[in-house]
């Protein structure tokens, strides 16, 4: 054995596998073992992602328009939310990552490629090569009772003080935070953060340490709205009672917001935050969007020449998430509202499509 084990490893595991979309098993699978700079983690929890529901649904951006042509690579097992025990090291992992047996971690959700145009700029998280956990055959997630972080992953020890249950709430926070930095919101700023699911909620706690004057979520779910309010919303609308647009214009003296982050992966959002923004403010596009949005861009150019800001995944973020955890800035048992058995996947998965019930939704393997 050319690895540091805590444990003999079982020969077989428990997965989650995607076959394709809507096709989604629980097999027994290979126990994967570490080779020289990777580590294995035996998974204490994984968290249903949006981006796991869309792929699970048949996204284009995962599996194309031909359904074959997308990002998702199966058979893969999903899963890239996830916190779980170091059980083997490979050569040279303990020293490159600060680990050691025992140890809770967690990884971040793109494994790259550090030698692309973009890796050597530092811009890690745009490599065209890289692999998300869970979509990608060389990359497998943690819908299982093992995962294996490749050599080149970027992994984090999770400090005392904060459960597995709630650093499997790193990734989405993470990703939350550079929403947030991409709005480069300024002190006294009027900002508005469409959806209150994990992601959006994890916008408002960042936002709130950004100075606000005056912070603003919109969701139609009244629950999440009021989890919202724990996060650090001063105000929240639901446009199946508010005419959100009209209140915004009115609270800014018909000017808009300085800053509207679009989180629902709803094309009604992206409209509705065009025509709720200030001329010159910043639009920042996070979703997954389920299917296009068709706006009028004479908006965005003529008329209002806003500054609009794509997010994707959470560069440098993952410290300052663990910090956000450490300090007790978000109200974890709020959003940490389910938690099933792998076997149960599938009630995880019809749970994130309802949303009307949970918030975030974790497997424990």
């Amino acid at each position: 054995m050319s690895y540091q084990a805590a444990e003999p490893l079982p020969t077989k595991m428990a997965a989650v596998v995607c076959q394709g979309p809507e096709d989604y098993r629980l097999e027994e699978w290979q126990t994967p073992t570490p080779g020289p700079g990777e580590v294995v983690l035996r998974v204490e929890t994984v968290g249903i992602c949006a981006s796991d529901l869309k792929c699970y649904m048949g996204a284009p951006l995962f599996w194309g328009a031909d359904g074959r042509s997308g990002y998702c690579q199966p058979p893969v097992i999903p899963g890239h939310e996830f916190a779980g025990r170091v059980v083997a090291l490979g050569e040279g992992a303990a020293e490159k990552y600060g680990l050691a047996l025992g140890d809770l971690a967690v990884s971040e959700q793109i494994v790259p490629c550090w030698e692309c145009r973009f890796c050597r700029r530092g811009q890690y998280w745009m490599c065209p090569n890289g692999d998300v956990y869970g979509f990608r055959q060389r990359a497998f997630g943690a819908m299982a009772e093992y995962v294996r972080l490749p050599a080149g992953a970027i992994n984090y020890l999770v400090p005392e003080g904060i459960s597995a249950q709630h650093a499997a709430f790193v990734e989405p926070l993470a990703c939350s935070i550079h929403a947030v930095q991409r709005g480069e919101i300024q002190l006294g700023d009027v900002v508005v953060i469409a959806g209150a699911g994990p992601l959006g909620l994890g916008m408002v706690a960042a936002a709130r340490l950004k100075g606000p004057r005056l912070l603003i979520a919109v969701d139609l779910n009244d629950a999440r709205l009021s989890i919202a309010r724990s996060c650090g919303a001063d105000l929240t609308l639901n446009p199946r009672t508010t005419d959100v647009v009209d209140e915004v214009l009115k609270l800014t003296g018909g000017y808009g917001c300085d800053v509207y982050i679009e989180a629902t992966g709803h094309p009604a959002a992206v409209q509705q935050g065009l025509d709720m923004i200030r001329r010159l403010g910043t639009f920042v596009e996070f979703s997954v969007m389920r299917e296009p949005a068709t706006v009028d861009w004479t908006i965005i150019g003529d008329l209002k020449e806003l500054n609009i800001h794509g997010s994707h995944l959470s560069p440098y973020c993952y410290p300052i998430a663990i910090e956000m955890l450490q300090k007790g800035l978000l109200p974890m048992e709020q959003i940490m509202t389910h938690s099933l058995p792998l076997a149960q996947f599938e009630t995880g998965i019809e749970l994130v499509y309802a949303g009307t019930e949970s918030v975030k939704v974790t497997l424990q393997p």
